[in-house]
């Protein structure tokens, strides 16, 4: 691996790549830059890498799974500020208890047993649990995510709970690199589920969060509503 110095310059130069090609999605979307946080995805770095990103100014951090983002976590409680951690990756309910007090957004909310699950918790812990539900936007079964129904149903039942803060939803194209008119449309079907939640909700403006996009599509995700981007290979070039 390449000397400390030469990975921050490195890192220093891939953030600030990342934030002219956010501004120039925003300017085309007619949006200003402070509409979308930019969370980097660290799941392929070690904590050294993410530290470094950190002091490049990545304050959003993100892990896939909850275990990863324990130990990275614990490696970086030293930051001051500490960095705001994502989990964009499935919860499973046996793991909630160790990751809720890390989390600043769970970007994956899928179910009604996870919510009553995190609701659960909550309660036990005096913690509020803020969560964006994840919708697949596709047509496999495979892919993780609620059917829009199933979405629905999960943000009207988080309206009766007192630990769950549901503030959008979030969802991923179907083939995140692939042709940019086809996430645009997988895009703009997410903000208008969005849209259509947040009016047939009380306090529908609490659905404010369109989690959506990663380093392939999110000038798509942008120009379609994105108000948050989930980058990770921008990061990372040249680090490796």
């Amino acid at each position: 691996m390449p000397p400390t110095d030469v990975l921050r310059d490195r890192c220093r130069r891939n953030v600030e790549s990342v934030r002219d090609r956010v501004a120039d999605a925003c300017h085309r979307a007619g949006r200003p830059p402070d509409e979308v946080t930019v969370i980097a995805v660290t799941k392929y770095a070690g904590p050294e890498i993410a530290r470094l990103l950190h002091e490049a100014g990545c304050r959003d951090l993100a892990e896939s799974r909850p275990q990863s983002l324990w130990t990275k976590a614990e490696a970086l409680a030293d930051l001051d500020p500490p960095p705001r951690w994502h989990l964009v990756g499935h919860l499973q309910r046996n793991k909630i208890r160790r990751t809720l007090p890390l989390l600043t957004l769970l970007h994956s909310l899928d179910s009604l047993r996870l919510l009553e699950a995190i609701e659960a918790e909550g309660a036990a812990a005096g913690r509020v649990c803020r969560a964006l539900v994840e919708v697949n936007l596709t047509d496999d079964p495979g892919r993780t995510g609620a059917t829009s129904a199933d979405a629905e149903a999960v943000v009207a039942a988080a309206a009766g709970m007192r630990h769950v803060e549901v503030v959008g939803l979030m969802g991923m194209a179907s083939v995140p690199d692939g042709d940019a008119s086809a996430a645009r449309r997988e895009f703009a079907r997410l903000r208008e589920l969005r849209d259509r939640l947040a009016t047939a909700r009380p306090g529908g403006d609490t659905l404010r969060e369109l989690s959506m996009g990663m380093s392939g599509d999110f000038a798509e995700a942008i120009l379609e509503g994105a108000t948050l981007v989930r980058i990770g290979s921008a990061f990372f070039e040249g680090l490796q």
